[in-house]
């Protein structure tokens, strides 16, 4: 048995981020990390883009030199698990059966990828997109040969390892159950614009298709994806991303209450005494999504709501309010959303999509709510002061993309 000041649950963006304010703002307790994962905290958005594609080494995608853990006193325990946490001992115990106290508890465990309920999810060529196993896997298939790839989900995820895998020059079949790309994160015009990007670019896209099973050969092979509509798509790689599932069931189990994730307050805290949840496990009332309990699967929300607990646990009671942001890279394309939209936004198109710079600006009651930005970094950095501000701009002016809009706050 060992203790920890403060322990940390995860070795991703959150986890990290979270250890090294803690030591910025000079906290001189144990800190200890706990990570499934065999390496030392890596960003996670390359793993679908520049390390996928091999453009990127491990190294260059570390958060920190691996040594920088150790010369800040901070222990980390790979390659292990926490199963369990007794919140009245503060003891949490590890899939190795060692137990660990704390005084105070960092969750920071993300999420694992959503399965297919469906047969034949278990087939060798199966894979998704979380872990740098999880890329290395799909690298080594590559290595040895691949026909074709079919993708299981039109996201952010599925899309960027599409781009990756058509600049690779593999045959790509996007298979999306919704009649549309990124229909969960983005509006109709944007939707429209990535899927003419991506047919320009050679991949075939199957929207409003619901897969019924993967296919093997006799070796255990996946060799097709099976629709709905009896139709076969031949594939011998399949990526699948169809999102993440919370990682929380310790939490939950010790009393933690959450039904979508773990829920946490403005500080980050659970229902559980001196008990913290960050990052994409922890749901919480957003001002910027008109104050509904959401989840957030970003590196942006990860590190700020670390940010909160590190100053909450040094004495600093600063809430979480932060606008949240996100981005893609597919093709030459980078995509830059600040904000958050819904369904029922309007919206104003900003520039030509054609000149493949623009901007899709979402309002809510007449106020900027969002906007997604394509090769348009301006409107990026200054439409986020417009949602900052409850802005409220004529809706003339917003269209114009030759009027900046820091003019408009």
């Amino acid at each position: 048995m060992s203790f920890a000041d403060v322990l940390i649950v995860g070795g991703g963006h959150g986890g990290a981020q979270a250890a090294l304010v803690l030591r910025q703002r000079g906290f001189e307790g144990r800190v200890t990390m706990v990570t499934r994962e065999t390496f030392p905290p890596y960003e996670r958005p390359p793993l679908s883009k520049d390390y996928l594609a091999g453009d990127k080494p491990f190294e260059k995608i570390l958060i920190r030199p691996e040594s920088f853990w150790s010369d800040r006193d901070i222990e980390l325990r790979t390659g292990n698990a926490v199963v369990a946490i007794d919140p009245q001992a503060r003891s949490a115990e590890l899939g190795d059966g060692t137990r660990l106290d704390y005084h105070s508890l960092i969750w920071a465990a993300g999420g694992d990828p959503r399965r297919l309920p469906c047969s034949g999810a278990d087939l060798n060529g199966v894979h998704s997109i979380r872990t740098r196993g999880d890329a290395d896997r799909i690298r080594a298939q590559i290595d040895t040969g691949v026909k074709r790839v079919a993708v299981i989900g039109g996201g952010y995820i599925g899309l960027e390892a599409a781009a990756v895998f058509r600049k690779m020059g593999l045959p790509v079949t996007v298979i999306e159950r919704m009649d549309r790309v990124l229909n969960r994160v983005a509006g109709p015009e944007l939707s429209s614009f990535y899927e003419a990007e991506h047919r320009r670019q050679g991949v075939e896209l199957m929207l409003d298709h619901t897969v019924e099973a993967l296919v093997g050969d006799d070796n255990g092979q996946v060799r097709a994806v099976s629709l709905a509509d009896g139709r076969e798509v031949e594939a011998d790689l399949v990526i699948v991303g169809i999102g993440i599932v919370p990682a929380v069931g310790p939490l939950l189990a010790a009393g933690a209450a959450g039904t979508n994730g773990v829920d946490v307050d403005d500080f980050c805290r659970t229902s559980l005494d001196d008990t913290y949840a960050i990052g994409d496990c922890a749901a919480h009332s957003n001002p910027y999504a008109d104050n509904r309990v959401i989840r957030l699967e970003s590196v942006q929300n990860a590190t700020d709501m670390a940010n909160t607990v590190a100053r909450h646990l040094t004495g600093e009671r600063e809430r979480y309010n932060t606008v949240p942001w996100f981005w893609s890279n597919q093709y030459d394309l980078r995509l830059q959303t600040v904000g958050f939209s819904s369904e029922d936004d309007d919206c104003i198109v900003r520039g030509d999509p054609d000149s493949r710079s623009f901007s899709v600006v979402y309002l809510r009651e007449g106020r900027v709510a969002a906007l997604d930005c394509v090769n348009a970094t301006r409107d990026y950095a200054q439409g986020r002061r417009l949602i900052e501000a409850r802005s409220e701009p004529d809706l003339d002016a917003l269209a114009d993309p030759e009027i900046a809009l820091k003019s408009l706050l």
